[in-house]
């Protein structure tokens, strides 16, 4: 029985590597240290930092979260990117949430597979998750935001790794980013969507062309508008995100992996077949342990309907199972500290409970 459980979570570890690393991750990972490394310090405190209006940073977290697909834990390097850049921890959270939890193509594939009323509220209540856990992290951890913003503004030439790109003074309103570097911002994030969105269907191996294809035009890019030297710090600061997180999502997958071989089908029948707030609680901790790539979550959950599974634990596990899951709280604990862990996943379990149970009641 050992021997079948260490199967199936090494069986998991050789998906993931296989599936999530070279097209998801390593985009991840670049984008997460080009924006340390040419977006302007200053600017991000201005407009999405500790002090800045919430009525303003977090609608523009959330919606620019929208727009991306990425999994719970490639957009692990994307939000501490933001938040190193100096962002405050509310609109970082929002990222890290929206973006797997409510990104335009899994709503999209969830309407297909579910229908229109499940992905509507699924919507509805993932936006109004990420303003909630935004503003819990912004006033569980205020002291330590408003340190970190104002450090960030102090020391604009410097970078997570220390070893950031040097920024001219400027006076009145600082720039967010120069013409280029947004550019090629752009170009990262192509990289990062396009094996998603545009290879659906189909052998992996379609996914690595446009992957390849992707990174081609971002080197043949950043080779024309940057110096050697600029271009050794943006790898540097990428590769600090790997050292720092990759580890840990390799662990997660693999206990991940065990748990799906321990966990039978006939306790999910049993468990999940009603609009209790026990089923509600169920489905949103499973879905919080559990490892799914963005758009996964969908058929997964049509299965278990199948099953007997009632809509609001399906609910619930569509919202946390794309949000948070075990290699997730890995590394938010390891990038941003065990305390914003544990608040952030202790916040969506009880608000994936709570939702899932009352639109199980009054929605579905």
């Amino acid at each position: 029985m050992i021997m079948e459980w260490l199967g199936a979570g090494i069986a998991a570890l050789k998906d993931y590597i296989a599936l999530h690393v070279l097209t998801c991750l390593i985009p991840a990972f670049l984008l997460a240290g080009a924006m340390v490394s040419f977006i302007s310090k200053e600017a991000i405190v201005h407009h999405i930092g500790a002090a800045a209006s919430k009525v303003r940073s977090f609608p523009l977290a959330a919606g620019g979260s929208f727009f991306v697909a990425a999994c719970s834990c490639t957009v692990i390097p994307v939000s501490s990117g933001l938040y190193y850049g100096g962002a405050g921890i509310g609109p970082a959270f929002i990222l890290l949430w929206v973006a797997p939890a409510a990104n335009v193509l899994a709503l999209v594939y969830t309407g297909a597979i579910l229908g229109g009323k499940m992905v509507v509220t699924r919507l509805a209540v993932a936006l109004l998750v990420a303003v909630i856990v935004g503003w819990v992290m912004s006033v569980a951890f205020l002291r330590d935001d408003l340190q970190h913003s104002a450090a960030a503004a102090a020391s604009p030439s410097d970078s997570v790794a220390g070893a950031g790109n040097p920024r001219p003074a400027m006076a009145g309103l600082p720039r967010l980013v120069a013409g280029s570097d947004l550019l090629l911002l752009g170009l990262l994030v192509l990289a990062l969507l396009a094996p998603n969105y545009l290879v659906q269907r189909g052998p992996y191996l379609h996914k690595v062309f446009v992957w390849a294809a992707g990174m081609a035009a971002v080197f043949g890019f950043a080779f024309r508008v940057k110096s050697r030297g600029e271009i050794a710090r943006w790898l540097r600061e990428s590769w600090w995100f790997v050292r720092l997180i990759f580890p840990l999502l390799l662990i997660g997958v693999f206990i991940v992996g065990i748990i799906g071989e321990v966990l039978p089908e006939a306790w999910i029948q049993r468990w999940l077949g009603s609009s209790s707030l026990l089923s509600a609680f169920l489905a949103t901790l499973i879905g919080g342990i559990s490892y799914f790539a963005t758009m996964t979550e969908a058929p997964f959950v049509d299965k278990l309907m199948g099953l007997g599974m009632a809509p609001g634990a399906a609910l619930a596990l569509l919202l946390t199972g794309p949000g948070i899951s075990l290699p997730n709280w890995l590394a938010v604990a390891r990038v941003f500290g065990v305390k914003k862990a544990v608040v952030y996943v202790a916040t969506v379990i009880v608000l994936g409970t709570v939702f899932g149970w009352v639109a199980g009641l009054l929605v579905f």
